[in-house]
């Protein structure tokens, strides 16, 4: 990390993830398009107050409901999720019994190996995407090649920082899709079945705290948060509180 960045310094926190990124980017875990897509996030992380808001808590309970309730789940992992979250996301695989499997848009096989080999480094024992078998329907780009028993066969996708046509598609093969985007207006915020509205630096460790308080809850209480829940009115919920700021 970079010892020039004082902890007093009032952006701090958002200054540290840029270098995560940053390195990230030097070790080729991350493209230079993922930058551009950080900034686009931060400037709705802003909006919401940098913290995590009540709408997107719910949010974050229902996912995990999803994800307990789940037979295949399964965690998309890219460049930027990989640079930022990799020790959260194995913790998470792990808890949940969900597979990680590395799927990205600029892709190459030299970004794949880096970031299997990245997340193997930080405990994960299995990551899948170095073998794309399968095709999501309607995709032409590089991101509708998965692995057949990844996200292709799983009933429930975590899909942090997504594209919108993937999530799109992959809702209307009928998965349940989970994405984190600070944009709520973002086409993958709408069509995804779940959309937690916040950093993903705060959602997967929120996701990890609340595995284990939800765990022992009675079936009827997650069934009733996964069948109750309304993605749009929660969105809209978001949008209202960014506009009174």
């Amino acid at each position: 990390m970079n010892a020039m960045i004082p902890k007093d310094h009032p952006r701090y926190e958002s200054l540290m993830i840029r270098e995560k990124l940053v390195n990230g980017f030097k070790a080729g875990i991350v493209c230079t398009e993922g930058l551009i897509a950080h900034g686009r996030g931060e400037a709705f992380d802003y909006l919401i107050g940098e913290k995590t808001i009540e709408p997107a808590t719910m949010a974050t309970k229902v996912a995990v409901a999803a994800m307990l309730a789940a037979k295949h789940p399964v965690i998309s992992v890219n460049g930027n999720t990989a640079a930022l979250v990799s020790d959260e996301l194995v913790g998470l695989s792990e808890k949940i019994g969900a597979q990680l499997e590395v799927n990205l848009f600029h892709k190459t096989e030299e970004r794949v190996d880096k970031i299997i080999h990245h997340l193997k480094a930080h405990g994960a024992k299995d990551v899948l995407g170095k073998r794309a078998d399968a095709h999501i329907p309607g995709i032409s780009h590089e991101r509708a090649k998965v692995s057949k028993e990844g996200i292709y066969s799983a009933d429930v996708v975590l899909v942090p920082l997504e594209d919108g046509d993937r999530c799109e598609a992959l809702t209307d093969m009928g998965k349940k899709t989970i994405a984190i985007d600070l944009n709520p207006l973002s086409r993958t915020a709408q069509t995804a079945s779940v959309t937690i509205v916040d950093n993903v630096v705060r959602a997967i460790p929120n996701m990890i705290k609340l595995v284990d308080e939800m765990r022992v809850l009675p079936e009827s209480e997650l069934e009733h948060m996964r069948t109750s829940y309304d993605n749009k009115a929660m969105l809209e919920e978001v949008i209202r509180r960014i506009k009174m700021i």
